[in-house]
């Protein structure tokens, strides 16, 4: 089991790292892989909102993934904290990043991600006990 919690350990912070580096270079890396095209974001659903829902889903799955980890931990606290902030420090750093724009509606999809998995989080610790 120790095995495990290192594991997905590992896999959050790696998605932490994947989340910075995702959002402060300059054009769309994804694009880039998927398309040939810095320019071009894909998007995982079809929706009137763009992008935005990617940014949702990201940051819920790296959420939910490190809430679930240190959910027993004294480091939970910090973590809430450290993601509610990333979500929002990452966001407004496009602001100042050639390629990439500071957009309302990615700002607010990074935050009720983060938001989302909190809730759920703590739903899950009320509910178990």
């Amino acid at each position: 089991m120790n095995k495990i919690i290192i594991f997905l350990k590992f896999v959050f912070y790696v998605s932490i790292f994947a989340l910075i580096l995702l959002s402060l270079y300059p054009g769309s890396l994804i694009g880039l892989f998927l398309y040939n095209d810095l320019g071009h974001q894909p998007n995982l659903v079809e929706n009137p909102f763009g992008t935005s829902i990617n940014h949702f889903v990201s940051y819920l799955y790296t959420s939910v993934l490190g809430f679930f980890l240190y959910a027993k931990n004294d480091k939970f606290v910090k973590l809430v904290y450290l993601m509610f902030t990333l979500s929002i420090l990452l966001e407004l750093l496009q602001f100042i990043i050639p390629v990439r724009a500071l957009q309302l509606y990615d700002l607010i999809a990074n935050f009720l991600g983060v938001l989302v998995a909190y809730f759920l989080v703590k739903i899950y610790i009320r509910f178990k006990i």
